[in-house]
């Protein structure tokens, strides 16, 4: 058994005891290490992760060899839940941007679990209602909004899901996270030092002040953190009383 309050995931952490049970003897404690690639675009999904700290960037390459971030995912998430709708090759490049830890499970063995639980098909929704916010505004921001504000954007993204003013990115991840190239993020950490959001940068470490990065960031950060902030805040205690109605229902296990 899997104590909720020992669980860091938020996905996992809001489901009833009984359905958290049909996947707690199958979850691997892992070590999500700094720089390291969780998985390619083009793998076969052979596991699912739950991350219970750091920050994985969801990247996607373009055929010329640039590459730009279309979300992040940390406690709140998952990565490979798709995968419950059939084999699948995943279409992103998973980065881990900020060390931490997770749990995994094979993906045989969630996808079982998935179909025998309306709680864990339930929660699967929320979350991938919650990555729909984020790909469809970093569309639109990536789109329309200056490179400066975007690299504001990102910054904060990562600062959300790590609780540290020390941000360990290099530029050379930021240019792979923006999608352009590094002397262009080197004036860009100047302008963001001049205007104090940015308090000090060393190889790897980027100390921001949370307050001046926002009002460096475009309304897309803010606007993306509340709208998924509703779906879990509203619809994930909902787990609970789900169950209750597909037991009522007989679809429960």
């Amino acid at each position: 058994m899997m104590p909720p309050g020992e669980i860091g995931n938020r996905l996992l952490a809001a489901l009833p005891q009984v359905d958290l049970d049909l996947l707690a003897p199958e979850l691997e404690p892992v070590a999500l290490h700094q720089d390291a690639v969780i998985s390619r675009e083009g793998d076969q999904v052979d596991c699912v992760l739950f991350p219970h700290s750091g920050a994985i960037s969801l990247m996607i390459g373009m055929a010329d060899g640039h590459t730009v971030a279309t979300a992040v995912v940390g406690r709140e998430g998952a990565l490979g839940t798709l995968s419950v709708f059939g084999p699948s090759a995943s279409a992103l490049t998973a980065i881990v941007r900020a060390a931490g830890t997770a749990s995994r499970i094979p993906a045989p063995r969630f996808h079982a679990a998935f179909n025998r639980s309306p709680a864990i098909r339930y929660m699967i929704q929320c979350h991938v209602r919650a990555m729909q916010v984020q790909l469809q505004r970093s569309g639109a921001c990536n789109a329309l909004h200056q490179v400066q504000a975007r690299m504001a954007r990102w910054l904060l993204h990562i600062h959300d899901r790590i609780d540290d003013d020390v941000l360990p990115l290099t530029q050379e991840a930021l240019s792979q996270i923006l999608g352009v190239r590094r002397t262009t993020v080197t004036l860009l950490m100047r302008n963001l030092r001049a205007r104090g959001a940015i308090r000090s940068e060393q190889r790897g470490r980027i100390e921001i002040d949370r307050s001046r990065l926002t009002a460096a960031a475009c309304e897309c950060h803010g606007t993306m953190r509340l709208e998924v902030e509703e779906i879990f805040s509203i619809n994930m205690p909902d787990l609970a009383r789900w169950r209750v109605s597909a037991v009522e229902s007989g679809d429960a296990i």
